[in-house]
């Protein structure tokens, strides 16, 4: 015979809304009461029925994720972080990416609807405000990373100026005088404000800027600016790329010179992904706490849903970060 939640609620002592709103995941629950439901779900084994939940809610069940690249190990990343808290509060996660470009990120936006999922969890980089107004999916959205648009929307990120502030801090603590970037872009938010973090900390420092582009942020990108920036006259002693397959590109770069890491040139990067990790050298990186963007994400995006309120007021919420020392730096 099929356990209920009446049987739950029964074993823990409690009444069954108590217990219901344990299984749904509200916040209202008294410490002591979510501690005997949970202990009556797992003595039970009570698996809640997804699909008619969802049915008489008048939900589909599902969230979206749009993402730039799943091919950049960044995102590859905070998406299995996002699925596992999106299942944990009982929605399964529909991932798209966009390439980056506006075309891309209009055409997934317009495409969602109440019909298909029940929020959105984006994270864009050439969206317009006004492309938010024409194209306003009817659903919460909460936006993730970075961005340029002045928008009322749930905002999830770190703070990249002073992120990127940091990394170029500790280059000129280890001594580094001629600090290049690698990633500056035309419409990217992320890239805007990285080099703003890394043009504060030169001027602080009193030393002069060294600025190479990137259309993609790829290794093959970070390889060709590094050379670039080896051709000069005065090559740079130190590079900041503003993600790690920039910086992975740039270390094949500079061995290829027969160059050392990090005693001819220190190398630092941003995302902190497993490839950075284990390259070798090491690579230093601005480590986000990919954790906590997912799950502050997936709480807001609850919030919306279960809370609906009359007078919606954004929350902007900034997740921590840290910079992770590596060979790259400290070789």
């Amino acid at each position: 015979m099929a356990v209920t939640l009446r049987d739950v609620a029964r074993l823990a002592g409690v009444s069954v809304k108590t217990a219901s709103n344990v299984v749904n995941g509200y916040s209202f629950v008294k410490p002591e009461n979510r501690r005997r439901v949970e202990e009556a779900l797992a003595a039970t084994g009570y698996r809640p029925n997804i699909g008619a939940r969802n049915l008489r809610r008048g939900r589909t069940g599902f969230i979206a994720l749009v993402v730039p690249e799943l091919g950049i190990p960044y995102f590859g990343e905070l998406a299995g972080l996002v699925i596992t808290a999106g299942r944990e509060q009982g929605w399964n996660v529909l991932i798209e990416q966009t390439q980056a470009t506006r075309d891309g990120e209009r055409t997934v936006l317009e495409a969602l609807g109440p019909h298909l999922i029940d929020a959105a969890v984006i994270s864009p980089e050439a969206l317009h405000a006004q492309d938010f107004a024409d194209l306003d999916p009817g659903v919460p959205l909460v936006m993730i990373g970075e961005h340029s648009v002045d928008v009322r929307i749930d905002h999830v990120a770190i703070d990249n100026v002073l992120a990127a502030r940091t990394a170029v801090g500790h280059l000129v603590e280890i001594g580094r005088r001629r600090i290049a970037a690698i990633g500056a872009h035309p419409y990217r938010g992320t890239a805007a404000l990285r080099l703003a973090g890394y043009r504060e900390a030169l001027e602080e420092a009193g030393l002069p800027e060294l600025v190479r582009p990137a259309l993609h942020y790829h290794r093959q990108d970070g390889a060709a600016a590094m050379a670039e920036l080896l051709d000069l006259p005065e090559p740079p002693d130190a590079v900041f790329c503003f993600n790690d397959l920039l910086a992975v590109g740039a270390l094949r770069a500079i061995a290829e010179r027969g160059l050392r890491v990090p005693q001819d040139i220190a190398v630092v990067g941003f995302d902190n992904t497993e490839e950075g990790a284990y390259s070798r050298p090491s690579l230093t990186s601005v480590a986000p706490d990919k954790l906590a963007i997912a799950r502050t994400a997936i709480d807001l995006v609850r919030q919306r849903i279960t809370e609906p309120s009359d007078e919606f007021v954004p929350q902007d919420i900034q997740t921590p970060f840290t910079l992770a020392i590596r060979e790259s730096t400290a070789g």
